[in-house]
């Protein structure tokens, strides 16, 4: 491999081929990269929500444990 690459110019090395691996590999690595974001989204989301479900049960706790009956 490195001999093939040896006698061809850099804008062939550094241009060409990457361009030629986004055409051919464009779609599969949008769906990763995609599959990476809506991954995080999620994780951040349900985060968010456990969260804020700890937040309120603690601040209900301590109000209903301050009434003396």
């Amino acid at each position: 491999m490195r001999e093939i690459f040896a006698g061809l110019p850099w804008w062939v090395k550094w241009v060409a081929v990457p361009i030629v691996a986004l055409v051919v590999f464009g779609g599969m690595i949008a769906t990763v990269i995609g599959f990476v974001v809506a991954l995080l989204f999620k994780v951040l989301l349900f985060v968010a929500l456990v969260g804020g479900l700890i937040y309120i049960v603690r601040k209900f706790m301590s109000s209903s444990s301050d009434r003396d009956w």
